[in-house]
């Protein structure tokens, strides 16, 4: 098969045999039967390849897993629940109690108190540093137990653009991976792994379902970091699990599989937020129109970037596609086909005024959600961020008066219309 993104989307994962269904079948069953003790005890020690129970892993969710780590150029990927088990997986398979982590400050809210509160409840300190830090910065947030970097290729909401290299680079002079989110720019608009990144994360439930129909995330392994010569910090591969029959994930399994079957056979086993098969039949479906959806919304997400920064009421536009914009040179380098179809911007009055606009928006609606067919729009500092305080606000770059607009799939003249209509009435 040809490695075009487009194919890979359509046909990807999945290879029907003759005879068999043209479809990914959905398998819908917790468990599976065997011949024998011995056959299962085989798939239990990991010395034989198969299924025989759906919270580890299940025959539907990996053609759609397989798929989306030959989208990112990853070696091996597992589907989770959501995207926050995802970025929480990714984290704490090489991260535990009394281990440190460099992030980008510039993230999503929810990931943020993931890391920040609950996650320092396990014993997992955690750095913010400004995206837009010099590397002098970043060298000097790293501590002697510092086990990974995390960020996002464009931060939600406040749309910074990561400088990849820049992070990688760090990462990897001090010994450790890179994780980087790429919920909002999908392996169409971005592959972090092809810039230096180590392990890409995803929000499922956003543009690779694409319809608001089904939850999940997703962890992909690029394949490339050495466990076993930075043995002495990440002992849970490369030393062996007691809790899995003594196995050494690294060597047994490569660079190319350790980290994603320990997060499997380990993490999945013990917290158990596996995708449904039901929901990655619904992904799968998303995933084959994904790179037509994702050049309609760069497009109807420029127009409309574009009439709102001329516009009186509106103080100011983050979307770097726009010429002005502080990230449109990081945005040429590792988005040269597009961002995303999401814009934030400020309206003249504060949060009152951004209030009363989303309520007369016809074709927008007021949603705990983004990146889907359907236009959008949330005010973050009063739902999504309310959690974070005005300082965690200010790092994140998420102001008062900030709109988050998910541009839709719609006609780009009718949500400028919509756009203009409820402005006006302010």
């Amino acid at each position: 098969m040809r490695d075009h993104i487009e194919t890979i989307c359509v046909q990807g994962g999945y290879r029907p045999k003759s005879g068999g269904p043209r479809q990914v079948p959905i398998v819908q069953s917790t468990t599976f039967k065997y011949d024998s003790s011995e056959e299962m005890g085989r798939l239990f020690d990991l010395e034989a390849e198969g299924y025989f129970y759906s919270r580890l892993q299940n025959p539907t969710c990996d053609h759609v897993a397989r798929k989306i780590a030959r989208l990112e150029g990853g070696s091996a990927a597992m589907l989770t629940s959501s995207g926050q088990a995802a970025n929480f997986y990714a984290v704490f398979n090489i991260a535990s109690c009394g281990d440190h982590v460099v992030a980008s400050s510039s993230i999503y809210g929810g990931t943020y108190n993931l890391f920040a509160v609950t996650m320092r409840r396990m014993g997992v300190e955690f750095t913010f540093v400004s995206p837009d830090c010099t590397e002098a910065e970043l060298d000097a947030a790293f501590r002697p137990n510092t086990k990974a970097v995390f960020g996002e290729t464009i931060a939600n909401p406040a749309l910074t653009v990561l400088d990849i290299e820049k992070f990688a680079a760090a990462a990897h002079r001090h010994g450790v991976p890179l994780v980087v989110d790429n919920t909002f720019a999908t392996p169409v608009n971005c592959r972090p792994i092809a810039w230096g990144a180590d392990i890409v994360t995803h929000s499922t439930t956003k543009y690779m379902d694409g319809h608001a129909a089904a939850l999940g995330g997703c962890v992909v392994d690029g394949g490339r970091f050495d466990w076993m010569a930075h043995a002495d910090k990440f002992p849970g591969l490369t030393t062996p699990d007691e809790s899995y029959h003594g196995v050494t994930y690294a060597e047994k399994f490569g660079r190319e599989g350790a980290f994603i079957t320990k997060a499997t056979a380990q993490l999945m086993r013990d917290f158990g937020s596996m995708m449904s098969p039901q929901s990655a039949f619904i992904l799968n479906l998303g995933l084959e129109s994904l790179h037509v959806r994702m050049a309609r919304h760069c497009e109807n997400a420029q127009a409309v970037a574009e009439y709102l920064q001329q516009h009186p009421k509106i103080t100011w536009v983050r979307y770097s596609g726009l010429a002005g914009d502080p990230y449109h040179t990081l945005a040429e380098k590792y988005l040269p086909h597009g961002s995303c179809g999401v814009i934030s911007f400020g309206v003249k009055g504060g949060r009152t005024a951004a209030e009363a606009f989303m309520a007369r928006l016809q074709l927008g609606t007021i949603a705990t959600h983004v990146a889907d067919a359907r236009t959008c729009c949330l005010h973050p500092a009063s739902t999504t961020h309310r959690q974070m305080n005005d300082a965690e606000l200010e790092a994140a770059g998420v102001s008062a008066d900030l709109v988050r607009l998910s541009v839709g799939l719609e006609n780009k003249e009718d949500l400028i219309a919509d756009l203009d209509q409820a402005l006006a009435s302010l």
